[in-house]
């Protein structure tokens, strides 16, 4: 019996073993395509800087899922829906004074499958009153349209102060 029994756990330990590898380790597509999607998620980053930096919350938010299920998790708690969404960026950046000049630095990407992702970066806005600077974790879907934040947890990280 105690044979029995060492031979069924190391059985059942190298089939966990494969089998939690070869699925972490198989690639959902080529090394190319990943380079696609990481452009196309790259492409869409940088339109939101853009908009952002033009003031236009409205076209920030097209790089999100226009659906009630997207959310959003920050400082204040979760926002939900994309109503919700554009209604918190617009409550705490009214204007142009606000928003600032906006910067995305460092990205990661991990990709989930093949057409869910997470990328994890760095924000930093630039005021002429101050600067503030934090992480973000965006999940991302493909949808036929293109890659859209499914979630976006934001926060803040304190700047590190500057002796005179």
């Amino acid at each position: 019996m105690r044979g029995f029994l060492k031979h069924f756990l190391r059985a059942g330990s190298f089939f966990c073993f494969f089998f939690f590898t070869s699925q972490g380790l198989a690639p959902a597509h080529p090394s190319g395509e990943r380079a696609t999607d990481r452009e196309a998620i790259g492409a869409v980053l940088r339109a939101q800087e853009s908009a952002w930096n033009r003031a236009d919350v409205d076209a920030f938010l097209e790089g999100y899922w226009h659906s009630p299920e997207l959310t959003f998790s920050g400082s204040s708690g979760v926002a939900r829906g994309w109503d919700g969404v554009l209604a918190r960026y617009k409550k705490n950046y009214p204007d142009r004074a606000a928003m600032g000049q906006l910067n995305f630095s460092d990205l990661e990407f991990r990709f989930l499958g093949p057409d869910a992702a997470l990328v994890l970066g760095k924000w930093h806005l630039q005021r002429e009153k101050d600067e503030l600077g934090g992480v973000f974790t965006l999940v991302w879907q493909r949808f036929p349209d293109g890659w859209k934040i499914i979630h976006d947890h934001t926060s803040a990280v304190a700047q590190p102060k500057t002796n005179p």
